[in-house]
């Protein structure tokens, strides 16, 4: 698929895409991360073990916590704003990134991770979502898919599939889901991937690979939600949804060129290219500012 940024200032992806190889944590190591070990999410909710991954990816890129930044949404992954013992901001609906984006341009030396869901991210928070990439803003921009609005009673959402229901499609969703990753790399994303909280270790490994690439990186991290996505559609039991999500997932170099569905989807790094980065940008027009006697 064919970006639609300048495709002219798109450089060669680099010769090795593979993301870093975290070695896993103990629970005592990332309890140091929390602060606090009781969980605000529903029972069997994957949230957790995507903010674990989180955790074990900045523990293995040894990331100093003190310039560390997570900027969360609202919904269900918002809540991690109250779990994580880093600098977090807790923002408005769909205005994770603007906030995020900001706090980049003011101080490129932070390292700013920004947890939104798919409705956060692909609703109202949309045109922060493509113009983000677009830019090519250094921020890792990690988007927990369950597929529907969790936390507000199980409405539709952008990434709810043709058919499926919800309390809002109560007889089936007539509209098309988003690809999440189509989205952002046709909009300019320079890293993008797809985990599952099945395959954790991959999960981690993507994210890392998220956070040390210079530029815009996106991760889908897909999720999952027994309590209304599952019971309106696959199983509200979350060990058996786990298991369909080893099913459905297909490492990217098997993919080929099938169709992206509910039930059929690429994870892994799918795109991954060098591109002028935002904030260089800046830094720039502000040096030509100041020759020019402007600043």
């Amino acid at each position: 698929m064919s970006a639609l940024v300048d495709e002219q200032r798109l450089e060669a992806a680099p010769e090795d895409c593979a993301p870093p190889r975290i070695k896993p944590h103990t629970t005592a190591e990332i309890r140091r991360h929390l602060r606090t070990p009781k969980t605000l999410w529903c029972p069997g909710c994957s949230n957790g073990t995507i903010t674990r991954a989180l955790i074990d990816a900045v523990l293995g890129l040894a990331i100093d916590p003190e310039k560390l930044v997570v900027v969360a949404g609202i919904g269900c992954s918002g809540r991690i704003s109250a779990y994580l013992e880093y600098s977090t901001v807790h923002t408005a609906h769909g205005r994770a990134l603007a906030v995020a984006t900001g706090a980049k341009a003011a101080d490129p030396g932070l390292e700013i991770v920004v947890v939104m869901g798919d409705g956060d991210c692909a609703a109202i928070g949309g045109n922060h979502f493509i113009h983000a990439a677009r830019r090519n803003v250094d921020l890792t921009a990690i988007v927990f898919n369950n597929s529907i609005y969790g936390m507000t009673g199980g409405q539709t959402s952008p990434t709810t599939h043709l058919g499926d229901k919800s309390t809002t499609s109560v007889y089936g969703n007539v509209e098309p889901a988003f690809d999440l990753c189509e989205l952002a790399h046709a909009a300019g994303a320079t890293y993008v991937a797809r985990g599952t909280a099945w395959s954790y270790q991959q999960l981690v490994n993507v994210i890392a690979g998220g956070i040390v690439h210079k530029g815009f990186s996106m991760v889908e991290a897909m999720a999952v939600c027994p309590v209304y996505y599952g019971r309106f559609n696959l199983t509200p039991d979350p060990a058996e949804f786990l298991r369909l999500q080893k099913e459905h997932a297909v490492p990217a170099a098997k993919f080929e060129d099938e169709t992206r569905s509910h039930e059929r989807y690429p994870i892994g790094v799918l795109h991954h290219a060098e591109r002028a980065e935002f904030t260089t940008g800046l830094a720039g027009l502000k040096e030509r500012a100041r020759e020019a006697g402007h600043a």
